[in-house]
């Protein structure tokens, strides 16, 4: 698993945010397209593309793409 890729799909949730926006720094929550129904998309992506479940808790304590990431490596 890359962080690339990762920042790749974690943009392709957003419909109206150009893919430009992110990278492993970007504060996704301080981003106007935020939603808790991205925050599901998010979920679901990572549980189809790297078998991992995230919970809510956490999205909510990740900062950034990249701490997600970490969230997300670390459960595999």
């Amino acid at each position: 698993m890359e962080l690339k890729e990762f920042i790749e799909n974690f943009a392709n949730q957003f419909d109206d945010t150009e893919a430009s926006v992110f990278a492993a720094d970007t504060r996704f929550h301080d981003l106007d397209e935020w939603s808790s129904l991205i925050a599901l998309s998010i979920i679901a992506m990572v549980d189809e593309e790297y078998d991992v479940t995230l919970k809510g808790d956490d999205i909510k304590n990740a900062q950034t793409v990249e701490e997600l990431f970490n969230t997300v490596k670390a459960k595999q």
